[in-house]
């Protein structure tokens, strides 16, 4: 039988490495002590309700989650479980099924002479725009960049910034976004 503590460890240092995360940062944004944080990754933890409510918080997942056998590395998601929403004439499908703290990816697809209009995030965020199909004209920042296929422009997330399909048929990019932390 194997100990609810050591599984609890091994979940939730499985769960932070896959963010790559350290201890202390994980304790932070669970606002427990990192000793405790230490303790309940080294199985020999005995944490209370309130302690795994912070823990599951900072990973957003379920406590039931946290102390749960260990499953399969690898999940399914068929396309129309991914949530899909519009945006004016812009369908922007979340790319990240379970949520990583500080991360979005996102694909856009613009219809023909479709613009979408960026929301500023968290002062000191990075934004990575990569055009997959058609071309798309990124403002950002104030300037204007074109991409074309298998481009990448790397601009501040946290300024006013657009998109627009220019051409004559669908455009497809994928977004990126690295939150900046507070």
């Amino acid at each position: 039988m194997d100990d609810v503590a050591a599984r609890l460890g091994r979940n939730v240092r499985t769960l932070r490495e896959a963010r790559a995360m350290t201890q202390a940062q994980m304790a932070k944004l669970a606002a427990i002590p990192r000793a405790t944080w230490a303790n309940i990754e080294s199985g020999a933890a005995n944490p209370t309700l309130a302690v795994l409510d912070r823990v599951a918080f900072a990973f957003q997942v379920t406590i039931e989650e946290l102390i749960a056998a260990p499953r399969s590395d690898a999940r399914h998601y068929p396309r129309a479980s991914l949530v899909t929403k519009l945006r004016g004439a812009a369908a922007i499908r979340k790319l990240l099924p379970d949520p990583i703290p500080g991360m979005e990816i996102d694909r856009f697809e613009l219809p023909p002479r479709a613009k979408l209009s960026g929301i500023p995030h968290t002062p000191g965020t990075r934004e990575y725009l990569t055009c997959e199909a058609g071309a798309i004209e990124l403002v950002a920042s104030g300037e204007r960049y074109r991409l074309e296929p298998g481009d990448v422009v790397a601009f501040r997330g946290d300024q006013r910034h657009s998109y627009a399909n220019t051409g004559a048929k669908p455009a497809i990019a994928y977004s990126v976004v690295v939150v900046a932390r507070r």
